[in-house]
């Protein structure tokens, strides 16, 4: 994440604007919104009946299962590099027992 200078990114969801002070870069700040916004629609669509609060609870929610999901996948990701990482060592530890020692 950036931390420099802020400045005021102006985004579009469900046709209402909000402006985001913000240390980010403008597109990625974008992106962010049009995700919102795709969530959003896509609750619309699924629950066309609910108030506006409503719907932006349940997009919410699923934006936090994809991070929650997303977090547990790259922890999953960490912990089988690191066993292949202690795996690796241990061969690597072998192959120096089994080596005669160097002479000179």
């Amino acid at each position: 994440m950036a931390s420099g200078p802020t400045a005021v990114v102006t985004v579009e969801i469900q046709g209402q604007q909000f402006p985001i002070r913000t240390s980010l870069d403008a597109a990625y700040v974008q992106r962010l919104a049009a995700h919102v916004d795709e969530q959003i629609q896509k609750v619309s669509r699924s629950a066309p009946t609910a108030d506006m609060l409503s719907i932006a609870i349940l997009a919410a929610l699923n934006v936090t299962d994809e991070f929650f999901r997303a977090r547990v996948d790259s922890d999953d990701a960490q912990s089988a590099l690191a066993e292949r990482a202690g795996a690796l060592e241990h061969l690597v530890d072998q192959a120096i027992a089994l080596e005669p020692p160097a002479t000179d």
